[in-house]
């Protein structure tokens, strides 16, 4: 058995790109950029109004000139046709080209219209007043976005703003999924005294889901040790194979031997975790293997740490960041091992679930993140600085 940290480290020695594609801008949504993106042209590309008013000379309003003549109303998308004189002016609105013989805008709230005239109300304008100016937000050439990045709604905008439809991403993983056990059925089978629906299917499913990952393959399998080598030989050909059950102490727990049995490199096999601990890691060929207790809280926080852990050091190539909020309750440790528990985040605090132990089934339900009591703290006190991972 390992140190929880120590197993962290081993993940992240594995992790590694599985490589990229090229996919439209509209699929971005959650993905990692594969590279560096330059913006191709200055944005803004020329002088852009910030304001429905108008566009005059400053030099004008410097001597004392209130009243301009308006010889061109300028749309966003329209090009102007004439030069502004003394005492003359352009109507101009938000997000059209300001001509380079106008040098600052007048809000339409600063102006006063009759008599074919607009006066100007306010005072204290100043040079390039409500004028976004071209190259203001980036020059051509500049870093607009940094590979690396997870792409949300913003950073989709960004791209589309440089005119890239088409975007580099990091490749997701292949992930195959076996459940196994004798006492798994599925939703639509006839449930017995003895037997149990399986839920792990549905949740890691959901989970990976979540990171944009779609399973490649799924079989359930009995306990049965011929049935299950066959199986995980047939699903060693994804990048990322996941098993739950089978890996505990148990007489029926054949998946560490088996996977011993086909050649498999054992990076960990049981980590000083609560819950979780029978988890087994490893690779055999280009397949990273997770064998996950089947127990479904343990699952949950061993798929969490883990495979989520090893998926998104690899798209990102560095480790997730862990955050921390206080604890709005005092909690005492029973073991000295590194302890995980659910936990509600409300009012920016880690508040108390109560649950009956990891086999609750509605730990995840009442739950929507997952804190951390190191081993080497007996007592976490309330308001205590607790990392913890959404949920």
């Amino acid at each position: 058995m390992i140190s929880f940290q120590n197993a962290i480290a081993l993940i992240l020695s594995k992790a590694h790109s599985f490589g990229q594609e090229d996919i439209s801008l509209e699929n971005g949504l959650g993905r990692v950029l594969e590279g560096d993106v330059f913006a191709p042209r200055d944005l803004p590309p020329f002088n852009r109004s910030a304001m429905d008013g108008v566009a005059l000379r400053l030099e004008d309003l410097s001597i004392g000139i209130k009243e301009f003549r308006c010889i061109e109303t300028i749309f966003a998308g329209s090009l102007f046709s004439k030069k502004i004189q003394r005492g003359e002016c352009y109507k101009i609105m938000t997000g059209a080209s300001v001509p380079e013989f106008a040098d600052v805008v007048i809000r339409v709230e600063d102006t006063l219209e009759q008599n074919e005239k607009i006066e100007v109300i306010s005072r204290g304008a100043k040079r390039y007043q409500n004028i976004s100016l071209k190259g203001q937000d980036l020059e051509t050439a500049a870093l607009a976005i940094r590979g690396g990045t997870c792409l949300n709604a913003a950073t989709i905008g960004l791209l589309a703003s440089l005119g890239k439809g088409k975007i580099a991403v990091k490749k997701l993983p292949t992930v195959n999924f076996i459940t196994t056990g004798d006492e798994i059925i599925e939703l639509q089978q006839e449930i017995s005294p003895i037997t149990i629906y399986n839920s792990n299917k549905y949740v890691l499913t959901s989970l990976l889901k979540q990171l944009g990952i779609e399973i490649d393959k799924y079989t359930h399998v009995l306990d049965d040790p011929d049935a299950l080598r066959l199986t995980i030989k047939k699903n060693l050909q994804s990048d990322i194979l996941i098993i739950t059950g089978g890996v505990s102490a148990g007489q029926a727990d054949f998946i560490p031997s088996i996977l011993e049995e086909l050649g498999a490199s054992k990076n960990f096999h049981k980590v000083a975790i609560k819950p979780g601990k029978p988890i087994w890691c490893g690779q055999l060929g280009k397949t990273m293997i997770f064998a996950l207790p089947g127990n479904p809280f343990s699952c949950l926080v061993t798929f969490k740490l883990f495979v989520e852990f090893y998926i998104n050091t690899s798209l990102r190539g560095a480790a997730p960041t862990i955050e921390k909020l206080p604890l709005n309750f005092e909690r005492i440790k029973k073991t000295s091992l590194d302890e995980f528990f659910p936990v509600i985040i409300k009012n920016g605090m880690l508040n108390k679930v109560d649950i009956n132990g990891s086999g609750d089934v509605r730990l995840g339900f009442a739950a929507n993140a997952l804190a951390m009591h190191a081993a080497d703290e007996n007592i976490l006190t309330k308001g205590s600085q607790v990392a913890y991972l959404p949920l």
